[in-house]
């Protein structure tokens, strides 16, 4: 594997092209980390603010980062001819480990919002052994019924494209606000990604599947997500009901579920500090600790109670410290810190 693949790469899958972006060199034996986006963005509108703010680099340095794009979805991307069959959502997931192959990846942390989340999701439950942990963000674990597919179809029929995908990305008190956040996405959707192809993964994205996933315990071989999985979503944002329910169907004791106040509809935007703080001790959880243990990020982070608590729900009780690069065994997480020690796990709703 070459040193550095850093730049952008057009990758051959089972089901058409991808667009990639890598970020930085490969570190060791650690994981890449890649992103995925939600539906009416691409890498660079959904990720970019969280990525670029100084702590988060801080943090990335330490990583490579593979930004996917959907199909179609990148900036200046060509329009599908009529008739292109854009690739369902579990089609979607089994693109991911061409990506991982092409790079040479042993496995990734897997940072997803919304329709992106659902892919993720869906790709740690069909390749799990390629999956180190999962941050999703706005993730909706159901499909739509027929009442919301008429909905949609209505909203559809009244609403300009970029609108309905904005009620989708944003509560309800930011549309009615019209914040220049708003205001900007709107107009980047609009001539950023290609609207065509848009419309494709947007419908696609709706008449997705409920994903499977139960609670262990709770049905006979019930499937679940194997690797350390923090939720994420905005106070009062669209997808908070939906983020509420994926929680109730995780296993508990490798779950942590962080709700973020004043985040609106795109906590990687409006709180990139409060992400990236959660982030970081996510990574600690999993044994990232090396680089990271008495870093104290600056602005906007997370009250230091709130963030002992989150980092104590992604603590097994092991007694000897990993190494960044060592060879540890996957399902083992632990932290250097004494106070962390000897806890069990639970999930943790932490609110900051």
């Amino acid at each position: 594997m070459p040193e550095c693949w850093d730049g952008e790469h057009d990758i051959e899958t089972p089901y058409g092209l991808l667009h990639v972006v890598i970020r930085g060199s490969p570190k060791g034996n650690r994981p890449a980390i890649l992103t995925y986006h939600d539906v009416g963005l691409n890498h660079k509108l959904c990720f970019s603010t969280f990525f670029n703010f100084e702590d988060m680099q801080e943090i990335t340095k330490h990583f490579v980062v593979c930004h996917v794009d959907a199909p179609g979805q990148q900036a200046g991307a060509s329009q599908f001819p009529q008739g292109y069959q854009f690739p369902s959502m579990e089609q979607l997931a089994a693109m991911v480990p061409s990506v991982i192959q092409h790079f040479g990846f042993k496995y990734v942390i897997g940072i997803g919002v919304g329709a992106g989340a659902y892919v993720l999701a869906k790709f740690a439950l069909i390749f799990p052994d390629l999956v180190e942990g999962l941050v999703l963000m706005n993730i909706d674990p159901n499909g739509k019924g027929w009442i919301d597919w008429a909905a949609t179809k209505l909203s559809g029929l009244t609403s300009t494209l970029p609108d309905t995908v904005l009620s989708h990305l944003f509560s309800q008190e930011e549309l009615v606000n019209n914040t220049e956040l708003v205001q900007s996405y709107r107009q980047q959707i609009s001539n950023t990604v290609n609207q065509f192809n848009l419309q494709l993964f947007w419908n696609m994205y709706n008449s997705r599947r409920d994903l499977d996933i139960n609670r262990p315990g709770t049905v006979p071989n019930a499937k679940t997500l194997r690797c350390p999985v923090m939720l994420v979503v905005g106070d009062n944002a669209p997808a908070e009901d939906g983020v509420v329910e994926c929680n109730s169907k995780l296993d508990p004791t490798n779950t942590t579920f962080l709700k973020m106040a004043d985040s609106g509809g795109l906590p990687q935007v409006t709180q990139p500090g409060k992400l990236t703080e959660a982030f970081k001790y996510f990574l600690q959880g999993m044994g990232y600790i090396a680089y990271l243990k008495d870093r104290r990020l600056s602005g906007g982070a997370v009250p230091s109670a709130s963030m002992t608590r989150l980092a104590r729900s992604r603590t097994a009780s092991l007694t000897s410290a990993s190494s960044v690069d060592g060879s540890r065994p996957r399902a083992c997480t632990h932290s250097e810190s004494s106070e962390a020690l000897g806890q069990i796990n639970h999930t943790m709703e932490v609110s900051c």
